[in-house]
């Protein structure tokens, strides 16, 4: 009888460690999910990622330098305009940029040189943190570069779609009739990469800290996008995932620079066609308190 009992025990005990084995690791890895659901986000490009945001650590302080530049303040000058003539030029902008379209189909005749540098000087007129201005934009014209940008490109993005993206964007995209093969990028006349810092560098060759330098540049080209189509010239907002490493050894650009967006520019071609979509009336996109 006692035999029987220790037996019991013994049995009970091992049952009692099985469970709560198994409701630990249960726990953990209920734990564990958001962060695999999130290392599994297809849109996510590791180039991209820095750590410009945050505090920077004790050990490498002194290799970051320390802005004490003092700047003159000036009087602003500032044009004021009647109502009526407020109306009508936030009628005619907002006109003006509903036409813009995402065109895929890009015609190869040449662009003025002129009007891709005003356009430019225009998106570098965005605000940045601190004034920083972080942002380079790489403009392509040598056929024999823009046809390895598509290379490399293509590459990728046939990875991207059959692989990395994932069956949901994928579907998404089919809307827009877009696949891995990307000819505008041989005919547009001019590319034009914009390229994000994540730090700078001071005189003395110290770092120098770019603050929302992803946010600033994102400004910086929403700008150029306004200022292509004011010029009447189209583009397509693309940003290859997973190609930005290489094309910035391509490029010869610095490591402190990572690829953010990059535009195909011209004038559409004749066959060009866009897909028929609407854009959500203001009472979808605005709220007003």
């Amino acid at each position: 009888m006692f035999l029987l009992t220790s037996v019991l025990v013994a049995v009970v005990c091992l049952l009692m460690v099985w469970i709560f084995k198994t409701a630990d690791g249960g726990t953990q890895r209920r734990k564990g999910e958001p962060r695999a659901r999130a290392e599994a986000r297809p849109w996510v490009d590791e180039d991209l990622k820095d750590s410009t945001e945050v505090h920077q650590v004790e050990e490498d302080a002194d290799e970051w330098q320390v802005s004490e530049e003092e700047v003159e303040h000036v009087p602003f000058s500032h044009t004021r305009y009647p109502e009526k003539e407020m109306l009508k030029r936030s009628q005619e902008f907002y006109e003006l940029l509903n036409k813009r379209r995402s065109v895929r189909f890009i015609s190869n005749e040449q662009v003025p040189v002129e009007v891709i540098d005003n356009v430019i000087k225009a998106a570098g007129t965005a605000p940045s943190g601190a004034h920083t201005e972080p942002w380079t934009f790489v403009v392509v014209k040598d056929p024999d570069v823009k046809h390895k940008i598509r290379e490399i490109i293509e590459e990728e993005e046939e990875i991207n779609y059959l692989k990395r993206m994932g069956p949901q964007w994928v579907s998404d995209l089919k809307k827009l009739r877009t696949n891995w093969i990307k000819e505008y990028l041989d005919t547009a006349p001019v590319l034009i990469l914009i390229f994000k810092q994540v730090h700078g560098f001071a005189a003395n060759g110290k770092k120098k800290t770019h603050y929302y330098n992803e946010i600033s540049v994102s400004i910086a080209c929403g700008i150029l996008l306004a200022a292509l189509q004011n010029a009447g010239l189209v583009t397509v907002t693309t940003t290859p995932l997973n190609c930005g490493p290489r094309l910035r050894v391509l490029l010869n650009r610095p490591a402190n620079e990572k690829l953010l967006v990059l535009l195909p520019v011209g004038y559409p071609s004749k066959e060009a066609t866009v897909p028929d979509l609407a854009r959500k009336p203001l009472h979808q996109i605005m709220v007003t308190v």
